[in-house]
């Protein structure tokens, strides 16, 4: 089979409406806010500016403390949990330096610069028209209570 044959058979193969197809898997994990907001803070987002504006930090490297200072009602457990799946999916190394006390940082691959470029922006629009959103709620409350 040729590789144009193989990428048209994936295509067909992946097709997230269909019930069986692992890529809702992944989408269901994309989705998840912890591993938006991991993929924003190691992509150098921590210090975002106006909407749509180029970040002015670039990728790097983190410890897990350095993580979960940053994202605000993380838990432990749920922290290390999207590390891992972030690991386990090529998204993010883990890096062990054997120091005293051992070092661990975390850095985005590759394939996890590409996504952490898609989730800068669901991130920037969901702060961009969050006071929208809030008044159309708060419109919607008045009017069925």
């Amino acid at each position: 089979m040729k590789a144009a044959q193989k990428r048209a058979r994936a295509k067909v193969e992946y097709n997230a409406f269909l019930a069986g197809c692992p890529s809702r898997q992944l989408l269901d994990r994309i989705s998840d806010k912890w591993v938006v907001l991991v993929l924003c803070a190691l992509g150098g987002d921590d210090k975002p500016g106006p909407p749509g504006a180029a970040p002015a930090d670039a990728p790097r490297a983190m410890r897990y403390s350095e993580i979960s200072r940053l994202l605000a009602g993380v838990s432990q457990k749920m922290l290390t949990q999207t590390l891992r799946s972030l690991e386990h999916d090529g998204l993010l190394t883990r890096t062990v330096t054997p120091t005293v006390p051992v070092t661990v940082s975390y850095e985005l691959t590759d394939l996890g610069l590409s996504l952490h470029h898609m989730t800068r922006g669901l991130r920037d629009w969901a702060q961009a028209h969050m006071a929208e959103v809030l008044a159309n709620r708060e419109s919607r409350d008045a009017r069925t209570s």
